[in-house]
């Protein structure tokens, strides 16, 4: 990796993984570690080995201004609001914020308190991002999920009684055993909670969760792709209703709401990711981080750079990955990043309704969303 001096391409931001969990989620593939898996690492070594690696990438990316920080995880919010804060703190003693940068930390519903929400708005977070999943108990027994049904609307009330503007809820859709009626209760309450931004997943059995083994067994159904489609059409419909919009696939914001980190990755933006197993990328490069806590604390400790491995894109990678990102979103693709032979493929999926072109862009119909991943491979092929 090269030293850079500014990014080439939009906005900067900095993502910071924090890889603690109380427990760990049965649908759950995330580099995290509960406390029986960390051989020793805990929250205050995970700290002083980020800020070592906050000051070497400081001096490989020079002075851009940072625009976004997303701290995620994991659960940030087991790290308690000072040593959240003192993370931010790590970011602001290596690099410049914008004015009006966006400062979004996930968090547990279980591991908050008005107290917190108070503590992270002091210290200059902007924006909270909440676990919901489901207010259904049923439906979080099968995720394994240890909140209360109302905790996370409660938390979320909490957040904006604390002076956060941008609050998020995360719903999952499709688990086994979920009914149209089920989820219906979760948008309504995430709605009535007063947020301005609901991401929402289908719910995806990833091998080597306790969850695939669940429905390797036969103990639970696996997700059905028809049942699939027809929650997403029941989320889209719903949300709109209440004044929410989509901007990308997954995500829908009241005006303004929108995760401007998130819009950074799908945009072509450019960020350096710190923590265990973190993902970063700059120019044409992408690299990830050690995975375990232990030996990412270590080659810093050696005053290396943790990583793993990395891959340099060439032009032919960026392209394809601009269109399926850039896709996603609601402003859709510019015409003119396609070649030739794209564009000719362009009219057979308007034919099909799955794309309308708008002006010079190509946007997805809402049958393009539910196909947007079968769009993408018609227009690369």
């Amino acid at each position: 990796m090269s030293t850079r001096t500014a990014p080439a391409r939009g906005p900067f931001g900095i993502y910071i993984h924090v890889p603690f969990c109380a427990t760990r989620c049965g649908y759950c593939d995330f580099n995290t570690y509960t406390p029986g898996e960390l051989g020793g690492a805990n929250p205050d070594g995970w700290l002083a080995a980020l800020r070592i690696e906050l000051e070497l990438a400081a001096a490989r990316v020079g002075a851009v201004p940072v625009q976004t920080v997303f701290v995620g995880g994991g659960t940030p919010s087991m790290l308690g609001s000072d040593r959240l804060a003192a993370v931010l703190g790590a970011v602001r003693d290596n690099f410049t914020l914008a004015p009006a940068a966006e400062v979004t930390t996930e968090a547990n519903p279980e591991s908050t308190s008005p107290e917190f929400f108070r503590a992270l708005r002091d210290a200059g977070y902007t924006r909270v991002s909440l676990g919901m999943q489901s207010v259904v108990p049923h439906v979080l027994a099968v995720l394994d999920r240890t909140h209360s049904p109302g905790r996370a609307l409660a938390a979320a009330g909490e957040a904006r009684a604390a002076g956060f503007d941008h609050v998020n809820l995360d719903l999952i859709y499709g688990t086994p055993g979920e009914s149209d009626d089920d989820l219906l209760r979760s948008i309504d309450a995430a709605v009535h909670a007063g947020v301005d931004h609901v991401s929402a997943y289908a719910l995806v059995v990833e091998d080597g969760t306790a969850l695939a083994r669940r429905v390797r067994k036969g103990d639970v159904a696996a997700p059905d792709d028809d049942v699939l489609a027809q929650r997403y059409e029941l989320l889209d419909a719903h949300l709109s209703a209440a004044g929410f919009q989509w901007y990308e696939v997954s995500n829908w914001s009241r005006p303004g709401g929108e995760c401007r980190h998130n819009l950074g990755y799908w945009q072509g933006g450019e960020w350096w990711g710190a923590g265990p197993g973190a993902h970063g990328f700059l120019g044409t490069t992408r690299w990830w981080n050690i995975k375990h806590p232990n030996a990412y604390a270590e080659a810093l400790g050696r005053g290396e750079l943790p990583i793993a491995d990395f891959e340099d894109l060439d032009v032919g990678a960026r392209h394809t990955e601009d269109v399926m990102l850039r896709l996603r979103l609601r402003d859709g693709l510019a015409l003119g990043l396609l070649d030739g032979d794209e564009r000719s493929r362009v009219p057979g999926l308007v034919d099909e309704g799955l794309v309308v072109s708008a002006g010079e862009r190509l946007v997805l119909t809402d049958r393009g969303r539910l196909l947007a991943d079968g769009v993408v491979r018609t227009l690369l092929a």
